[in-house]
């Protein structure tokens, strides 16, 4: 009897070693597609390429309560994302998708805001440069109105694949929707930037 119940126990072991402990089902490997909410936005996360396909959120004109100080992104339990090691001494910064400053209204929400989720290889100028200028004119036009913003990943066939496994953006399209139903959308390359915003301007598509 005890040898049986035993051997039952080795079985229930092994059948449960292949499992994912959140949802029961076996591990197959990095996933192309994993939606998240954290509240202020939604995204959807490519565990292949260690970056977010899209992301959506709304401006909503928040009052500045909290400074980001020295934050820094932090890892997401149960998501394979990209990690500090991807942006050690190169050109990549660690580009906010959801910018911390719209999110400034609480410490909570700020916080989210570094999530590596929430992160992209984004190359140094343009993510310090004109594509910072632009969040900063969303929120200015967000004084008349909510605005929805969504961020489309693009990712060429011939997109770079760094030694760390990590994948680079092409570019990004920031499609933005106000609160009349206008919509207007842009499309950065991921590259350093040699114009105004406003001259990546883009048909919506």
């Amino acid at each position: 009897m005890i040898k049986k119940y035993i051997y039952l126990l080795f079985i229930l072991l092994f059948f449960s070693c292949g499992e994912d402990e959140n949802d029961g089902e076996k591990y197959k490997g990095p996933r192309e597609i994993v939606m998240i909410d954290k509240g202020i936005y939604k995204v959807s996360y490519n565990e292949i390429y260690e970056q977010p396909n899209w992301i959506e959120y709304t401006v909503s004109n928040r009052p500045k309560n909290v400074d980001r100080g020295n934050k820094d992104f932090y890892l997401e339990s149960g998501v394979h994302t990209s990690n500090d090691a991807d942006y050690y001494k190169n050109e990549w910064d660690k580009g906010h998708l959801a910018p911390a400053a719209t999110f400034s209204d609480s410490e909570e929400n700020l916080n989210k805001t570094f999530s590596f989720i929430n992160c992209a290889m984004q190359i140094d100028n343009l993510n310090r440069g004109e594509w910072a200028q632009l969040e900063q004119q969303v929120r200015d036009w967000s004084v008349n109105g909510n605005i929805s913003v969504k961020i489309d990943l693009v990712f060429d066939a011939n997109h770079e694949i760094r030694n760390s496994g990590v994948h680079i953006p092409t570019g990004f399209w920031k499609n933005l929707t106000f609160s009349n139903g206008d919509q207007t959308c842009y499309y950065f390359p991921n590259s350093s930037t040699n114009k105004n915003w406003d001259k990546y301007q883009a048909n919506c598509n």
